[in-house]
């Protein structure tokens, strides 16, 4: 009897354990979004206050979920990476054809273009102007790498199948001259490092070229979303696609 009776109180305790788990869950997810409507209309300068406000909740409250305003842009920052990356993840797993190169190539830039211009507040707080007297945690680091993966592993696999073009080969001939030839002594440590982290087997100076273009990727966007391309451009899906492809032709995918 006395079994029975044990088991039902730690059943109750984990029911109960299990629904303020779930209740502050939602809460936190509650939170999140609000702050995500600030930033959109007023930036990355967030107030745990206003956020409380909207959610109907004293701030004292808010910080039993976060204790300040630099956790909660942490999680902001981290959902955006995450959600960012799942993107570009998910656009390069639906290209069938897995030997298209190119073709996996220009998903995962055009998914990233997208998921940018659909959320521009969060891209603009991953990568537009830092945010004053924030310092993003290691935390941050693991998401933040996803897209990148993804294009290291396309380049791993284009060196594998043979149609990474490395620099001196017949294609790549002219863009070699023009892209300076050999890097500088002091990066090759540094850009190995790089190369054997998120593209295993490739040359420290196809790393070089992997990563100017994966800035060229970013700018290219940022161009875009924050007006730079205003009066100059229109037919912005379309440049976008070019620089691509030219980004493309420059690493050596062929």
């Amino acid at each position: 009897m006395l079994s029975k009776v044990c088991d039902t109180l730690g059943m109750a305790e984990r029911t109960a354990a299990s629904i303020r788990a779930r209740v502050r869950a939602e809460m936190t997810d509650e939170i999140k979004a609000v702050a995500r409507r600030h930033l959109a209309e007023d930036g990355a300068n967030l107030s745990l206050r206003a956020v409380a406000r909207e959610v109907g909740m004293v701030s004292s409250a808010v910080y039993r979920y976060f204790p300040s305003r630099d956790d909660l842009l942490t999680a902001l920052i981290i959902d955006a990476y995450n959600s960012m990356g799942e993107a570009g993840e998910a656009a390069d797993a639906a290209v069938s054809d897995r030997s298209d190169l190119l073709g996996r190539w220009m998903a995962v830039t055009r998914a990233l273009r997208a998921w940018a211009v659909a959320r521009p507040s969060e891209y603009s707080l991953l990568y537009g102007s830092p945010v004053p007297g924030y310092a993003a945690p290691e935390d941050t680091v693991g998401p933040a790498t996803r897209p990148v993966v993804v294009m290291g592993a396309i380049l791993s696999d284009a060196r594998a199948a043979g149609a990474l073009d490395e620099p001196g080969g017949a294609a790549n001939a002219a863009s070699a001259a023009s892209a300076s030839g050999r890097v500088p002594r002091k990066l090759r440590a540094e850009l190995r490092r790089a190369a054997d982290l998120i593209a295993a087997g490739v040359s420290e100076t196809v790393a070089a070229r992997a990563m100017i273009a994966w800035t060229e990727v970013f700018g290219a966007i940022s161009f875009d979303l924050f007006g730079r391309l205003n009066n100059v451009i229109d037919e912005r899906e379309a440049w976008f696609d070019h620089q691509m492809r030219a980004m493309a032709a420059f690493i050596g995918i062929a």
